[in-house]
């Protein structure tokens, strides 16, 4: 019987990270979960940097930040490629983005979160909330061939932040179903 490896649950401490960055002021600089305490905490995974899919996820989260900062959340992207790459990525092709994508080169963080492929040296692509006090509350894995919501990401944010019971296809404004 082979032993499976652990990594991120719901309802528990999400794994800490501390990776290097391609910041939106144009600086490579270090992030860490632990730096952001207090807020709550948007990381994707993406699989590699000039690809087909990922562009389009990257950029609506980008146009999106802005109500993720509303929400007092932060977003980062994060692969297995380079900050160079990223840099590369971002001033031919993708722009000028408000948020930080980070370089997950030694797979730890990838690995830590489950959506890392090591046949391959990529992830999967994985979104995960991370609430203020550090708790990983939503965890989505799903195939490479597919891109993520960003609006559903949003709106899984201001459930969680409700802190109360939300049906199938709650919205911001709608009734809840009471306190858990």
């Amino acid at each position: 019987m082979e032993l499976q490896k652990s990594f991120a649950q719901v309802s528990r401490p999400a794994p800490d990270f501390t990776l290097e960055g391609y910041a939106p002021d144009g600086s490579f600089k270090q992030y860490s979960l632990k730096d952001h305490r207090g807020k709550w905490v948007v990381l994707f995974f993406y699989p590699l940097d000039f690809t087909f899919i990922c562009p389009t996820e990257i950029t609506e989260f980008s146009t999106l930040n802005g109500d993720f900062e509303k929400l007092n959340a932060v977003v980062f992207g994060a692969s297995t490629d380079s900050c160079h790459s990223h840099k590369a990525w971002c001033e031919t092709k993708l722009g000028k983005l408000a948020y930080p994508l980070l370089s997950d080169m030694s797979h730890a963080a990838s690995s830590a979160y489950g959506v890392l492929i090591e046949e391959k040296g990529v992830a999967l692509r994985g979104t995960f909330v991370i609430d203020p006090d550090g708790i990983l509350r939503y965890a989505l894995y799903h195939d490479m061939g597919v891109g993520r919501s960003v609006k559903e990401v949003l709106r899984v944010v201001e459930a969680l932040q409700t802190g109360e019971l939300c049906p199938a296809s709650w919205a911001p404004g709608k009734p809840t179903l009471g306190k858990a």
